[in-house]
């Protein structure tokens, strides 16, 4: 259940009737009017929406996590996935994944997702970013920011995953980004940021 929809998002309209529906993606076509005035058949494809999760652990965070230990200087971190999938070598991305309960939010999908995959919660969440990689295709993908950890319990991935997690530094996300098998670990509105600080005080898309 979509909770927020942006204004410049290009959906499919509410007459369009579903001609296929596949694993990933439906076909959708209906009749559009020309300026002439005669009648064509247009079409669009649907999948499920999309969330990613940007988790930021502080460096008192990490130490009950047992990643670090003693009083040593520690960066606040990211958190990022090395994964693979069936037909699919590993790549570096953001935890996240389908939206694919009708009955969960984006948020609520969010926060299962990341758990799921990484075993983490967290207390504070932002939407940050919503965008349509295709304007041919309805689908959104939603972007959060994570705060506050609330604790971790062990990951619980589906039959067609292996992750792996790893904490890295901003410098470190920025090198990761550069690999050839690195997916989206930058978008446009990190390309600013100079610290996670800055990240964490993003402004809210919407409130949930």
């Amino acid at each position: 259940m979509r909770k927020y929809i942006p204004e410049n998002v290009k959906l499919i309209p509410a007459e369009a009737e579903c001609k296929f529906q596949g694993e990933l993606f439906d076909v959708y076509q209906w009749p559009q009017e020309m300026f002439d005035g005669s009648t064509a058949t247009f079409e669009m494809l649907r999948r499920e929406d999309t969330v990613v999760i940007i988790a930021v652990l502080t460096a008192e965070e990490q130490r009950r996590l047992e990643k670090v230990t003693g009083d040593e200087d520690v960066e606040d971190k990211v958190v990022i996935t090395y994964q693979t999938q069936p037909h699919q070598d590993w790549f570096y991305d953001y935890p996240g994944g389908r939206h694919d309960n009708p009955d969960e939010t984006e948020l609520e999908a969010a926060k299962r997702e990341l758990r799921e995959e990484t075993g983490l919660s967290f207390a504070n969440w932002k939407l940050v970013e919503v965008h349509q990689p295709f304007t041919k295709i309805d689908w959104l993908v939603y972007t959060f920011v994570a705060t506050d950890l609330v604790g971790q319990v062990a990951q619980k991935l589906d039959a067609g995953e292996k992750i792996k997690v790893l904490e890295v530094t901003l410098d470190e996300l920025r090198e990761y980004a550069k690999k050839p098998n690195a997916k989206y670990l930058m978008p446009g509105f990190m390309q600013g940021v100079k610290n996670l600080d800055e990240l964490r005080k993003l402004p809210a898309l919407y409130e949930y």
